[in-house]
């Protein structure tokens, strides 16, 4: 569902995911009159799924071997249209006989028809194919808008996209191909898409999602009755959408989020501290993100602002040796998907950095090895001789992910260190990244500080992250700070790389101390030897709470 105006915060959700039943993995979605069309290329199931009931009826329970594998589902004027392998193929919605239209040179994916217009989706190509429909010529070809497996379908003038591994949905013109704005999906893996009820004037759109899960197994008759195994899970759910096309950005379904955040004093050192003061920054408003309501766990805080961010400062007149104590906040927090529609073309002529931003945000204020040889020719190789500032971040993000893999290490190494061994953290991945951006002239600062477990079904459960987790924000003039991810996020090494969260954030990063400290502690009499890390441990609590509609952030 498209909202154009409107907040945010309270309002009801006129609809709900669905569960299809006996399904295990759709791919492609349409619509017709009261009911969902879709295809489970699993099983071969041509289904028909009440959204009201869940109610799921197989219509080819005579020939589902013929239909396993088919993809990218779409109906016009009774008549089926769909892939398999890498042919295009229709059939009449009564014999349910295949006739094949046309055969690429690659596997497709995706199918839509308007009029006589056929939309062939194929991701070797690279390629959207426009087809006549009463004579198979090929028209045109439309540059696919991401990486990866992509299924399609057409509402009004737009050609709606949407795209398996940059878990987003493009609207693109339905002439041109010309992206008119994006928005991320809630959920991984989305592998169909429909606008529903069809032909009503504000038609919800749905999407389709097909991934695995893990679980476990209870085996009674094992040696080992637990194991842990994985199981298929597909559903289909409304993506709702914000589009703001005055400053280029997009926000899709939110989710209301309360998190808690504590340190447990528990002093490994028999230490006394006199006049302390610990600072833990509060979730920061933003964009994407907006805080309803904190309050203290343990102890009675401050509030501080720095820099317009709010910052908890808990004081005690003295901490004695293994004394023990909760100090920390509980947030209820409203968290969007965001995403920026922005071309190189729309920046071209934009203003140089201001001087202030490049005496912060260009300098190696962080242990960023910039003045190393390392990094400089690093620098070099990255950019090239490229100036604009979002291909120039582009190509320095994949030469990054180029040349690190990902893995959790003890500590944190310089950039130069972490190039050079290959392999890196999210916090290395962040280093090297601030080190090459700004020594090519982009102003860049990190941002984090924790994702929420991506379960939003999973509503009033507690919910705990496995790390915390740093991301990048860099600067364009006359735009703003524009969000990056770290690190590649579990996508396949080598590219191409989705850029899902290359001017993006999904719903569940937490937002927390823009631009300045996540948490400091100072005390009069504080050995130098002792770390936070040696007086208290954290504690870390999600809970999602209701599923939100995105509008204007007030």
């Amino acid at each position: 569902m498209l909202k154009s105006e409107g907040t945010l915060s309270d309002r009801s959700l006129p609809h709900g995911t669905i569960l299809p039943i006996g399904l295990y993995a759709l791919s492609g979605l349409a619509a017709e009159e009261n009911r969902l069309l879709a295809i489970d290329t699993v099983r071969g199931y041509l289904v028909s799924i009440d959204p009201l009931s869940n109610n799921t009826t197989i219509l080819n329970p005579h020939h589902v071997s013929d239909w396993i594998g088919v993809t990218g589902l779409t109906l016009w004027d009774d008549t089926f249209w769909f892939a398999k392998g890498q042919e295009v193929l229709s059939c009449n919605r009564q014999t349910l006989t295949p006739t094949v239209f046309t055969r690429l040179p690659y596997p497709v994916t995706g199918v839509a028809v308007w009029e006589s217009n056929i939309y062939v989706t194929c991701q070797k190509s690279g390629y959207i194919h426009l087809f006549d429909r009463n004579t198979g010529e090929l028209l045109s070809k439309i540059p696919q808008p991401g990486v990866g497996t992509e299924t399609l379908t057409v509402h009004k003038d737009a050609l709606w996209v949407c795209d398996r591994a940059e878990q987003t949905v493009y609207c693109l013109d339905r002439t041109t191909g010309a992206i008119q704005f994006s928005a991320l999906t809630p959920f991984s893996s989305p592998t169909g898409i429909t606008f529903y009820p069809p032909g009503d004037e504000e038609p919800t759109c749905y999407v389709a999602y097909a991934d695995e899960e893990p679980y476990i197994r209870d085996d009674p008759n094992a040696k080992s009755p637990y194991q842990l195994t994985f199981r298929d899970r597909t559903f289909i759910h409304p993506l709702y959408i914000h589009h703001n096309p005055v400053d280029h950005y997009t926000l899709s379904n939110g989710f209301l989020v309360e998190m808690s955040y504590v340190e447990e004093l528990l002093p490994l050192e028999a230490v006394t501290l006199n006049n302390v003061e610990w600072r833990i920054a509060l979730p920061s408003d933003t964009l994407r993100q907006r805080v309803r309501h904190f309050e203290p766990i343990g102890h009675e805080f401050e509030i501080e602002e720095k820099e317009g961010q709010k910052v908890a400062v808990f004081k005690f007149d003295r901490i004695n040796p293994h004394q023990g104590g909760l100090i920390g906040w509980k947030a209820v927090i409203e968290m969007y998907g965001l995403k920026y529609s922005l071309a190189p073309s729309d920046i071209e002529d934009i203003p140089t950095l201001p001087t202030e931003l490049e005496q912060r945000y260009l300098v190696d204020d962080d242990d960023l090895a910039m003045d190393t040889e390392t990094m400089r020719q690093a620098a070099t190789e990255a950019a090239g001789t490229e100036t604009n500032v979002l291909r120039k971040m582009l190509k320095i993000r994949n030469y990054v992910y180029d040349r690190l893999s990902y893995g959790i290490q003890p500590h944190i190494d310089t950039p130069d260190v972490a190039l050079a061994r290959g392999v890196g953290s999210c916090g290395e991945y962040v280093g090297v990244l601030l080190a090459l951006s700004r020594l090519n002239g982009i102003a860049c600062r990190t941002i984090g500080r924790y994702k929420c477990p991506a379960y939003p079904d999973r509503q009033n459960m507690p919910l705990q992250p496995d790390f915390n987790h740093v991301w990048l924000e860099f600067y364009v003039p006359e735009i703003g700070w524009l969000p990056m991810e770290s690190n590649m996020d579990d996508t396949i090494e080598r590219g191409p790389y989705p850029q899902r969260f290359f001017m993006g954030l999904a719903w569940y990063h937490t937002e927390i101390g823009k631009g300045i400290s996540f948490e400091k502690m100072k005390a009069a009499d504080k050995p130098e030897h002792i770390s936070m890390g040696d007086l208290a441990i954290n504690h870390i609590r999600f809970r999602i709470l209701d599923e939100l509609i995105p509008g204007d952030i007030l």
